[in-house]
């Protein structure tokens, strides 16, 4: 899988997606490898917005291969085991890395 079908297959997800009660989210996606990429997703007033591009004020960031991501949202790699392993590494704000990961499962 390549940066630009993630980020398509983000927001292709993120148009079915009920963020009715979820507050003000933002989190980076720092993805690693030959065809890594930076990413924001950010929730604000019930939308859910996907872009190409770093978020300054973001709740957290998320640093994670492409493949690993591959396999996360497959249901292949469970987020919390990806972090206990080392393979997927938070910066800021982890209950809110927890919420996003949630939404990622809908």
């Amino acid at each position: 899988m390549t940066f630009d079908e993630i980020l398509s297959g983000t927001r292709k997800r993120a148009e079915g997606l009920d963020v009715s009660g979820v507050p003000f989210l933002a989190v980076q996606m720092n993805f690693t490898g030959d065809n890594g990429g930076v990413m924001y997703v950010e929730i604000k007033d019930g939308k859910v917005n996907v872009e190409p591009y770093e978020y300054n004020d973001r709740s957290c960031a998320i640093t994670i291969s492409i493949d690993d991501f591959s396999k996360l949202i497959a249901g292949q790699l469970d987020p919390i085991a990806a972090f206990t392993m080392g393979k997927l590494k938070v910066d800021g704000d982890i209950g809110k890395a927890l919420e996003f990961s949630k939404l990622l499962k809908k």
